[in-house]
């Protein structure tokens, strides 16, 4: 590969990359099962703790 080219092709990846990083895909960020399970677990303590108040 000669040199033009290299420098070319490396300039070429980091602007690709830089733009990369203003573009989101709108995609939501991955939760694990665990974590899912664990938010649910304390969604429902707080809903508990409120009704009673409520009553």
């Amino acid at each position: 590969m000669n040199r033009k080219k290299k420098i070319n092709q490396t300039l070429k990846a980091k602007a690709k990359k830089a733009n990369a990083k203003f573009h989101n895909t709108g995609k939501p960020k991955y939760i694990s099962k665990a974590e899912r399970e664990r938010l649910a677990i304390e969604t429902e303590h707080s809903v508990e703790e409120l009704s009673p108040l409520k009553s």
